[in-house]
């Protein structure tokens, strides 16, 4: 387990109120493990910017009596098989589906490949959100 050091950070009263309001919102137990995240966050995002391997999940709500449109999502997840790992697929009413798909590899592939699915005649909306794959961030 990493050592822990302790350090101070200097802030306005009303922004240390408005965060304390914040992360008890959130049901952070105290400060340091809002703050963890925080940092976190931004080495995703760093990660993110740097084109590094990656994982992500694009969520997309489509029309399946579109001609084809099934057909044209299943044929793209084939051809980018080796980045997607997994995909749920839910009947939300008579005529709108509901699809997650989780992918994993270069932030710019998976961009691309969810990019080319929610192009898709029939996807009314879809939604790509990435994450890392954690070996880059510290523990704790």
């Amino acid at each position: 387990m990493p050592e822990l050091l302790r350090f101070g950070v200097s802030l306005p009263e009303d922004l240390l109120t408005r965060f304390d309001n914040e992360i008890r919102r959130k049901g952070y137990s105290n400060r340091s493990e809002a703050l963890r995240d925080l940092i976190r966050e931004s080495l995703v995002q760093k990660e993110l910017d740097s084109d590094a391997e990656v994982v992500g999940t694009l969520t997309m709500v489509y029309d399946h009596h579109v001609a084809d449109l099934s057909i044209k999502l299943k044929n793209l997840q084939h051809e980018h098989y080796l980045n997607i790992m997994s995909n749920i697929h839910f009947h939300l009413d008579h005529q709108h589906c509901l699809e997650v798909i989780v992918l994993r590899g270069r932030c710019s592939a998976i961009r691309n490949i969810a990019e080319r699915l929610i192009g898709l005649r029939g996807v009314k909306h879809g939604k790509l959100t990435f994450t890392s794959t954690g070996k880059n961030l510290p523990g704790l």
